[in-house]
Formats: C-alpha cells, structure tokens, sequence
C-alpha cells in the first residue's frame, strides 16, 4: 500500500499484516482474480484525498480491514462478506457504486454493499438508537443478514481501541450503542465470545470503576481461583468415574460484565457473589436414561458437599417453557465457597446451547417475539453450519413483514403496521396534527393523506388550521387510534354543529316574540320523529328539517298549551309514551342542578374547557343564546369571566346525581419506562365505575407525557383514581386537565 496523508505512521505496516494475514486465513474462499482486484480497489481509495478519519481519528482503511479479519477468525463468515467490508468504503466515499462492484465482484458482494450503505443512510437518519423500534427496524432494514454480523464485527473493533479516544462523549455514545444494541444481537446469534467481549468493553468505558475494580479482584485470585476449581473437580470426576458414568465436565468463571449485573441485583461485592464459579457436567446418556443419571450425579455431589437448597432449580421434572432441560445446584466446596453446579445431558446441552431454548434466552435477556427468535435461530444453525450460501438465499427479510417503520424529520421512529397511511402517522404523533393533517412531504415529493407508508419513509406531516376531519377518513386509516380520534372528532363536531343549531331556533323565536316554553318545545320536537333532543338539532342543522316550518308547528303548540287554541285530537299510544319518557329525562336533569335563587328546570350544558362533574363546585354562566354553560369555580376562564362578564355569572349547585357518567382529561407525567402505559391502563380497567376513552402519550428524552381521557360519575371517583395512578412506579405527575 502506498503512503499517503490518511495514513499515520506504522499504519501501512500494520495494514500490510493484516492484509498478508486476511489472505492466509482466506486462501481457499477468494476466487483467483479477487486478490487483485481488492487491492487495486483498496489503493485507489486510500490515494482519493477522499476517505477521511473517524470521529475517533481512526483510519477507516485500516478499521475495515481488521473487521473483516476478524470476521475471517471469529465469526466465519466467507467471500462475500470479506469483499463487502473491505470494498463499503469506496462506495460510502462515491468512488464507486454497488451496482459497479456488483457487476465486477458479483450479485452477493452487492447486496451486501447495499445493504451496509442503508444501514449507514439509516443511523444518519435516526439519533434514536437506544429504542427496541430501532433494533427491529435495523434487523428488518437490511435484506442480507451478513450485514447484521460486519456492523457487530466492525463495532467491536472500534470498542477495542477506543481507550485512549479524546472525544469521551462520542465513546459513550458508541459503548451505549455496543451494550443496548450490538450485545444483545450477538448473544442471539450464538457469538458468546464476541457478546462478552462487547459487554465487558462497554462497561470499561461507560462504569469504569467497578469494571477495574472487579477486574484487579479477578486478576488477584486468578492462579488460586483455577487451582480451587481443579481441586473441586478432581474428587466429583472420581466419584463419577468409579459410578461408570459417561461424562466431561467444564470449569469457568463468570464475565466481568456479568459479576457487575450480579453485584448490582444482591446488593454485594465480588467476594458475595454466590456462583462466582460454575462448574457444568455434560452426561453422555441415551434418552431413556438421562433423568436417572441426572438425579444420580446430583445424588453423588450433594453427598460430596453441602447443597444450598434455595439455590436448586429443578427443570428436568418440569422443563422450563421454552423447552430449557437441566438441574442447577449451588453446593459450598472446598473453603467455604460457593460453587454452582449444572447437570445436564449431550442433548439437553445441545437444546441449550443452538435449539430451542438459546443460552441469551434462560439467562433473562428480554424475550423477542416470535418472528425474531425462530429467523435468529435459523441464522445461528446457519453460522454454525458454515453455509454462507444458506445465510444469503434464506434470510432475504420478509420478517417483520406486518410492521413498517417510519421517521420524523427530527429522527423519532414510530412503528405502524403494513398498510398504514399518512393519516394513521399523523395521528401517532399527536391527535391535533391528525386533525388538521392535509397531506405529507416524503423524498421531497408531495403525497396525499391517504398515501401508504413504508419502512424507512421520513415523513414531514403537512397541516393546515382549516381542515377538519370528515367521515371518509375512516377508509382512509387502518390503526384503532387514528379512527377512534376521527370518530370522537367527527362527533364532537356534530354537537357543535347542534349547538348552532339550537342558538339560530332560540334566536329565531326572539325574532317572532315566541316565548320559549320547553314543554311545548318537547312536544313539538316529538311530532318530528326525532328519537332524542340532540337528534332534532343535528337534523336542524344538516336542513333535513326545515326552521320555519317547525317555528309554525312550535307556535301553534305553544298556543294550545296556553290555552289560546282548542286541544288537538287525541295522540297515539305511541307518541304518548315518547312524549312521557321524554319528560321523565327532562325531569331528571332538572334534579341535577340548581340555578340561581333554587330555580330548577333551567336548560344547561357543562363547559368543555374545565369539564366539571358532580361534587364540583360550580357557577353558571348566562350565554349569548340564553342558555347557561356550568363552569368549575376554578375552571382556567373563570377569572377572564367574572371580570369582563360578572353580571352574567349566577349560583349553581348540584341537587342530585343524573346517573349517567362524565367524561374526565387528566394530564400524566412520567420516566418513559418500558410497560408504563400498560401499568397505568391496568390501574384504569381495575377501578369500578371508570372507563377509558382515550389515551395519547408522547415520549421525549426518557419522560412522557400523556393525556387521558376517562369517564366517570363523580369527584370521589376521580380523587380514587389520581390517588391510585399516582402510585404507578415511573408516573411523577397527575393531574385534572
């Protein structure tokens, strides 16, 4: 390789070793001409002026080249993979293209390619690493899993020599990156070696006291911690050996990341931790005898030294869920230490170790879900078999197929799923913009609401403040929240709409000096067919029912309840009983409060802008249509309303309940931890005579904050339930909207 400014000095060297070595190692996977052919490629980008350092001042030269080797030695992968990491970087510097490479290296090398720019394209789109949306998106972003193990490989090359990196912010953020998302996929895909160098590497650089601390304990007792499990292994093969049993058996010590993780849970030190050793017995026993010799090594130890009994877990009798077969003992060996011992079979070994119950899975990693665990077990059979082919033609990605994953253009990802349109995204990130969403803005282009979304889509929601929901946006959505919003807009429109309505009858009859009498405003209501007063007035207002007509039918009504007309003939059955139950609603509703001086029967409706409920103290406000709004005394308009309109402010009280239910907006902050809505939903559906209608949360920087909307029938319901939710572990803050 020829010297160069992006080269500092004994990189070249270094270079060269590693190139001379990745050949050795390789020598029967590349094809004849690929040798050349890559390091001509590989020149000719470290002489472009155009590949530049890392933000760790790292020469990406170098780096790929050290990632590939140690793909060649620790994950095994072959040609392809090697030539894609190696070749990515001319095409993320545009010296060439995949296409290009594609043609020369063939049809693999450039998915591969690909596959890594998309992956690059997708982490400068996203600053929201540390979400399970975003691990998802990643596994389903790139349509070659080889992609998944060189990001892995080239991660932990980076971590390895990032000790002494200035930029501590950018290390952090990289060692975050490495224990949130890289581990957990490494330990998935059976790369136990590369998973705990990883962990161990990223608590160095993230807790680095406690990891030197363990570390200088570890390294202290190393010569005396291998000689004390030589010394406990010595007479338990004996014995085992003199019971004719088939067996080998396995020593260890646990990760540096994984004595932390226990120090934390007991609240201890290095010298607590209990299974600070584990030794494993692997029984060599045919399937019908492999409970009896279990139970009879376990018989041999336990005779051999004291077992901890709290410490035994017994899944040979009953088999964890996922399949998981073995008996775990804690005994005190030599010394007074503690040893956990596992006894298994070859075959329960092997369903732990590749089958269905993975090591990542009983150790408590945090369960996928089902697509991902059996596509990642393919994967890992796969890896271990070494059929690079099998990893290119099986795993083309349909997984995830039922999910799309879509960004703002701040970088926050949101997770839909697959046919979801602009207006279900629109209503995902809040109710308002949903409501006045009129379009997006997706790849420069301008689409329309109704426009269906895929993953990796960066979509800017464009609003305008008068579009308002209408009713075919409901085949326009496919998510329960979007209709639901729609649905609670579109009827709180048709009330506004009747309240109109009810404000233009009022001041027409002022207009022809008609008094208003709600009992002959009942009866002439009736005669229309309406099935409620609500009804009539949406009617009224979509003229399905003409206002004049109606004034003359409420006229001559009101002058045969004066007693200035002859009675009209006798009604139906029918129309009497609707006219009765009618009365009866009207009845009870005049119980519900009392206005003024202990005047009842007042027509009102309770404000939207403070919502009160029975058991609130209230006053009433004289509106502009003679009707009365009820406010809460301390509602937010409530000083803007005595000081502008005091004389319009008369007394209310509640008199008695109606029964029926209000519907409540309280106000939720919170930490955003993983479950929080589902707690806080639970604590919801327990409480009697509570129901939820609706529930928006929004996250930002590990807080929410979230409304919701509940009904309920009255002030000590209410206080119950902001009592009960203000004891959900995370929630910090609730509050009456």
């Amino acid at each position: 390789m020829t010297q160069n400014t992006l080269f500092r000095p004994g990189e070249d060297a270094a270079l060269r070793r590693h190139y001379k070595e990745l050949l050795r190692l390789s020598a029967d996977l590349l094809q004849p001409t690929d040798c050349r052919r890559m390091k001509n490629r590989l020149v000719a980008a470290a002489r472009s002026g155009r590949i530049e350092r890392n933000r760790f001042d790292m020469n990406p030269v170098v780096l790929d080249m050290q990632t590939a080797l140690l793909m060649a030695t620790e994950i095994g992968m072959t040609r392809a993979s090697i030539l894609g990491v190696l070749l990515h970087g001319s095409v993320m510097a545009g010296l060439t293209t995949s296409e290009e490479l594609a043609r020369e290296f063939g049809a693999d090398v450039g998915d591969i390619l690909r596959g890594l720019v998309r992956i690059r394209e997708l982490y400068a789109k996203s600053p929201t690493v540390r979400t399970e949306n975003f691990r998802s998106l990643l596994l389903s972003f790139c349509e070659d899993m080889r992609v998944i193990l060189i990001m892995i490989a080239g991660r932990l090359c980076i971590m390895r020599q990032i000790k002494e990196a200035a930029d501590d912010e950018a290390r952090r953020r990289v060692s975050e990156e490495a224990a949130y998302l890289y581990a957990p996929l490494a330990h998935k895909l059976g790369l136990y070696k590369v998973k705990s160098e990883l962990e161990d590497l990223s608590l160095k650089y993230l807790e680095h006291d406690p990891y030197y601390h363990i570390k200088e304990k570890l390294n202290q007792t190393k010569r005396s911690r291998d000689a004390y499990i030589a010394r406990f292994i010595a007479p338990v093969q004996q014995k085992l050996e003199e019971a004719g049993l088939r067996f080998h058996m396995k020593g260890r010590t646990k990760s540096i990341h994984s004595i932390w993780q226990k120090m934390r849970k007991q609240h201890c030190d290095v010298d607590g931790i209990y299974d600070l050793f584990a030794i494993r017995v692997i029984l060599d026993a045919p399937p019908e005898r492999e409970k009896m010799e279990c139970w009879q090594v376990f018989s041999i130890i336990t005779d051999m030294y004291q077992s901890n009994p709290k410490r035994m877990r017994d899944w040979l009798t009953v088999p964890k869920s996922n399949g998981y077969e073995c008996l775990h003992i804690t005994v005190l060996g030599p010394e007074g230490k503690w040893v956990e011992v596992q006894i298994r079979t070859e075959r329960m070994d092997e369903v732990a170790e590749r089958g269905l119950a993975a090591h990542w899975r009983y150790k408590g990693v945090k369960n996928a879900e089902g697509g991902i665990e059996s596509w990642l077990a393919g994967i890992r059979e796969a890896l271990e078999a070494g059929d690079d082919m099998q990893l290119m033609d099986q795993f083309k990605m349909d997984l995830k197929a039922d999910e799309v994953f879509v960004f703002t253009p701040k970088g926050d990802l949101f997770k839909l799923p697959t046919g979801a349109t602009v207006l279900d995204f629109a209503y995902a990130i809040h109710t308002g913009v949903g409501n006045h969403c009129t379009g997006a803005r997706i790849g420069g282009k301008i689409v329309s609401l109704r426009h269906k979304l895929s993953s990796g889509d960066q979509v800017e929601i464009l609003t305008s403040a008068q579009q308002t929901p209408k009713q075919d946006w409901l085949t326009h959505t496919i998510t329960g929240k979007a209709r639901t919003k729609i649905r609670q807009s579109l009827k709180e429109a048709a009330a506004r709409q009747a309240t109109y309505a009810r404000e233009e009858l009022e001041r027409k009859m002022r207009n022809r000096h008609l008094d208003f009498d709600e009992a002959s405003l009942m009866h002439a209501i009736s005669r229309q067919g309406a099935k409620s007063v609500t009804e009539f007035y949406q009617a009224l207002a979509e003229e399905r029912i003409d206002l004049s007509d109606f004034l003359d039918e409420y006229a001559a009504q009101l002058r045969r309840d004066q007693g200035l007309e002859p009675t009209a003939a006798p009604i139906s059955a029918e129309t009497f009983r609707q006219s009765e139950r009618t009365a009866e609603t009207r009845t009870v509703k005049d119980d519900v409060l009392v206005i003024g001086q202990d005047m009842k029967g007042i027509d009102f409706q309770l404000a939207r802008c403070c919502h009160p409920i029975y058991g609130d103290d209230v006053f009433g406000f004289v509106t502009t249509g003679g009707g009365i709004k009820v406010h809460r005394t301390d509602c937010p308009n409530a000083p803007q309303l005595r000081e502008r309109f005091g004389y319009r402010i008369v007394k209310a009280k509640w008199a008695g309940k109606r029964g029926s239910q209000y519907d409540i907006t309280l106000r939720v902050v919170g930490q955003d931890d993983l479950g929080i809505v589902n707690n806080i939903t639970s604590v919801i559906a327990k409480e009697p005579g509570v129901n939820l209608r609706a529930i928006s949360i929004d996250s930002d920087d590990g807080l929410f904050a979230g409304q919701l909307t509940v009904a309920l029938a009255d002030v000590s319901r209410l206080e119950s339930l902001v009592k009960k939710l203000r004891t959900v572990k995370g929630v910090k803050q609730v509050n009456r909207a």
